[in-house]
């Protein structure tokens, strides 16, 4: 009779620990639960402002190009002759750079 009622006890309480365990099982879930909603609602709006920024973005720069077209357009003999500027200063730079690395200046002397 004293190891029924030993059983008994060990019993009740293992019941009470597994209902404890249970409704603090309960409350943890119930908390990642609020805590990944306001993550779903802080990467939704870390999300719409990225794609509105980029929108912005994107039409500016669809204006830009817009914008130089139409100057290029208007202007081809301007934009010609900034073009080939731009190219003999970028050869002239290369070939000041080619000279100052070479080792031997044998086409001065």
């Amino acid at each position: 009779m004293a190891d029924q009622k030993i059983t008994e006890d060990a019993t009740e309480a293992l019941e009470k620990q597994i209902a404890e365990l249970k409704r603090q099982v309960g409350r943890i879930n119930k908390t990642l639960s609020e805590q990944a909603s306001e993550a779903v609602e802080e990467a939704k709006g870390w999300y719409d402002s990225a794609s509105s920024r980029a929108s912005r973005a994107a039409s500016a720069v669809r204006a830009q190009a817009h914008t130089v077209s139409e100057v290029a357009q208007e202007n081809p003999v301007t934009v010609s002759t900034a073009a080939l500027a731009i190219g003999f200063v970028g050869f002239m730079i290369g070939f000041a750079c080619g000279q100052s690395t070479s080792n031997s200046h044998r086409y001065w002397r």
